[in-house]
């Protein structure tokens, strides 16, 4: 059968990709790969052109084949894409270890770093000969062969149970539901989220009201639900998903998969000389050692916390003041939140929605970039995606085609949630001199149009569609040309949300937001009456926010820090001894949040959590420049693109930063940022 997977596309078919090609691909791919390899290092001597330039070819084809597979099963999920992503997840894992692993290509690697070539190599390429020693010696390159062995062994069933972490997660998500008919019960509920339901419930051939636990279905519940009793109910099935407890105890349960994947972290690291996890994930990272890390996060918490307890006794006070509410539980914490915002400010998330159309919001920010980078984007219609909600767009500079992006913003049925960008297509140089276009994918769980209404974000929406932008600028404003450290490639990953974060900044500039709202019936940008009190309302409760984070890049890092085989419970216990330090919310007893953490047990951010507050302190050094200088200025835009969005991983993140802002970051930035100081 014909596999359009094997075949050269400039774009992936998504239409043409059906789950039974997955696994004849790979395997084809994979042996040729092999062959491939084998044949180069039969070279008497070593070269850029010659070894490095056609590995990147044979890494870019497999990367080709696979990013759509992995994409589909992540958007558009069914059991069939899911059983063929999670065969070939460790015949991948397998042959990444194999070259890891690989003696002679090692060798050669080196010959060519000690060779004469070398210092005439571009920073990138330089760049790329570096990172590559260093993950040889990650990946076991010294090991005796029988811990090689075990090595690749631990790798191949990491990648199986991350995926099965995730499977986890979307499953317990999607098996719960809450049909409701009596509309009395939905009191305080704007008419957004009954519309919502009620389109979801006609969609699924019900009467009334569905809900799911889809963030834009469950956080409309929780934020504006007057009965407390139904609060409760949401907040447990969505903090117990995955795990012993709650509605669907039992079901999907991730504990003994978390259990599991630490203690193979933990041999991992052991296997390769690290005391712990933490220092295997910190290597090619910008901190120096997990001293520094954990010193860093109680820095923030100890400035922050007292501000949160304040935070929280307001909320406490006001509840008990207005609505005699003598206890304020987890599940009452973003109800009363937003009752305060709207008391003290005269304002909500709900009154802002209406002059936030997705298809305005759109326009302005490619407006933001515009007079940012003197790039325009244009959207097509002409390229196949794999749900009639994508949206598809070019990237032009003086107008040459330099990138292209998938937007896929809108929840639904089998598509994970969250928010996030990856890549399908990365710059590159080819063997014949042609340049390879950059190409990412940009995906969001937002509530979609009813009706004839286009579909309304809130602000928050609005920063989360800005930040999956920044990421997805930096890996297509890239200018390097070697596939390993073009984009988001070879970036250290505590400084890789330094471009999304700083792309938020825009969403609170009154100059930019003239241009990012627009009344969906008006057209009229966002009123100056309602824009003043969004501003006033701008870090309200800022400190909480940071308890939040804190509490979950504590658990991560000290997990990973300290977690020992054999000790029973050790999981839960970490995560409440951070609780006890940061957090100001007693979270209840059947809280199973670490069992739906996907970032650190299904993603990447494994001892990396910490790097979305680490980023967040270069991303507020790097806006204040703009501040002094002008939101809008070119020659301050110009020279971000300059020193980081087109260096990609080329250079180390630090020396990126400094070269933009003429010294190294301050943490002060980004407590003033956010009212902290």
């Amino acid at each position: 059968m014909n596999n359009p997977l094997l075949e050269t596309h400039e774009l992936p078919p998504f239409g043409s990709i059906k789950p039974e090609h997955v696994m004849p691909a790979i395997n084809t791919i994979l042996a040729e790969n092999r062959s491939a390899v084998a044949a180069l290092l039969e070279q008497s001597s070593f070269s850029w052109d010659s070894l490095i330039r056609p590995l990147e070819e044979l890494d870019d084809r497999l990367a080709q084949a696979f990013s759509p597979v992995s994409h589909m099963n992540s958007v558009v999920n069914t059991s069939e894409t899911r059983d063929a992503y999670n065969e070939a997840l460790p015949r991948l894992s397998e042959y990444h270890t194999e070259m890891g692993q690989n003696p002679k290509l090692f060798k050669a690697y080196e010959a060519i770093k000690n060779g004469a070539e070398y210092e005439t190599l571009d920073q990138p390429q330089k760049k790329t000969i570096l990172n590559a020693l260093r993950d040889f010696k990650l990946s076991g390159i010294d090991l005796p062969e029988e811990d090689k062995k075990r090595f690749a062994a631990i790798s191949s069933r990491l990648s199986s149970l991350s995926s099965q972490f995730s499977d986890n997660v979307l499953d317990a998500t999607m098996a719960w539901k809450k049909h409701i008919d009596d509309v009395a019960l939905l009191k305080g509920l704007p008419d957004s989220a009954l519309d919502q339901a009620r389109q979801l419930a006609e969609q699924n051939d019900e009467s009334g009201y569905l809900f799911t636990l889809d963030f834009p279905s469950y956080f409309p519940i929780v934020t504006y639900a007057d009965d407390a009793e139904l609060r409760r109910e949401f907040y447990e099935a969505f903090t117990t998903r995955a795990s012993d407890q709650g509605p669907n105890k039992g079901e999907w349960d991730n504990s003994s998969v978390i259990e599991e994947i630490m203690l193979l972290r933990k041999e991992m690291a052991a296997l390769l000389g690290f005391d712990n996890y933490a220092e295997v994930s910190l290597a090619p990272k910008m901190a120096k050692d997990t001293d520094q890390v954990l010193n860093f996060l109680r820095e923030l918490a100890a400035k922050s916390k007292p501000a949160a307890e304040r935070e929280f006794a307001e909320i406490c006070q006001f509840a008990l003041e207005q609505y005699a509410a003598s206890e304020v539980n987890a599940w009452d914490v973003g109800y009363f939140a937003e009752k305060l915002k709207e008391h003290k400010f005269s304002i909500s998330e709900e009154a802002l929605k209406a002059y936030f159309p997705a298809p305005r919001v759109i326009e302005g920010m490619f407006e933001v970039v515009r007079r940012l980078y003197d790039i325009e984007i244009s959207e097509v219609s002409d390229i196949e995606t794999w749900h009639a909600d994508v949206h598809t767009y070019n990237v032009l500079k003086n107008g040459e085609l330099i990138a292209r992006f998938y937007l896929d913003l809108y929840a639904r049925q089998n598509k994970q949630g969250g928010a996030w960008m990856d890549d399908c297509r990365v710059r590159r140089l080819s063997s014949t001199g042609e340049v390879q276009l950059p190409v990412a994918y940009l995906t969001c769980n937002f509530s979609g149009p009813v009706g004839d209404k286009p579909a309304l974000l809130t602000h928050n929406e609005v920063v989360t569609l800005f930040h999956e932008f920044g990421h997805g600028l930096h890996h297509m404003m890239t200018k390097v040309s070697c596939g390993s450290v073009s984009g988001i490639n070879g970036v250290a990953w505590d400084a890789v949300e330094l471009p999304s974060q700083f792309m938020e900044n825009w969403c609170w500039e009154p100059e930019a937001l003239q241009f990012i709202s627009g009344h969906f019936e008006s057209g009229e940008c966002l009123p100056a009456d309602l824009l003043d009190k969004m501003m006033a309302a701008k870090t309200f409760m800022a400190g909480m926010m940071y308890a939040r984070q804190l509490e979950f890049s504590l658990f991560d890092f000290r997990l990973h820090v300290e977690y020992t085989p054999d000790h029973i419970g050790q999981v839960q216990e970490i995560l409440n001894e951070v609780r006890q330090e940061v957090a100001v919310i007693a979270a209840p007893e059947t809280n199973r949040f670490q069992n739906g953490f996907s970032h650190i047990f299904g993603g990447g951010y494994a001892a990396g959590y910490y790097s979305y507050k680490w980023a967040e302190v270069l991303s507020a050094d790097a806006f204040a420049r703009f501040k002094e200088d002008g939101i809008f200025n070119r020659q301050t835009g110009e020279k971000f693109l300059a020193t980081v969005l087109e260096q990609g991983g080329s250079v180390d993140a630090m020396d990126l930063f400094v070269q933009f802002r003429g010294r190294e970051p301050e943490i002060e930035a980004l407590l003033k940022q956010d009212g902290i100081l």
